[in-house]
């Protein structure tokens, strides 16, 4: 999936969409890891039957990243 792919097919709330800049910001990722989250985030939210990514899917993406020393 693309950078224009992603845009165009995962869509947040408004609510979502602070969590993950807010995820993204304490844990130090990168754009490409912005990215994956969003795509897993999209993946939890089509399993959960939703249209928008949500902060629950996005904070689901998030726990499922590997820790660094894991």
């Amino acid at each position: 999936m693309s950078a224009k792919d992603v845009a165009a097919f995962c869509r947040t709330t408004t609510v979502g969409k602070d969590v993950l800049h807010t995820g993204m910001r304490q844990l130090h990722l990168s754009a490409r890891a912005y990215h994956r989250v969003l795509k897993v985030s999209r993946t939890i939210a089509d399993l959960d039957g939703a249209d928008l990514i949500d902060t629950p899917h996005i904070a689901e993406a998030l726990q499922c990243r590997k820790r660094e020393g894991d």
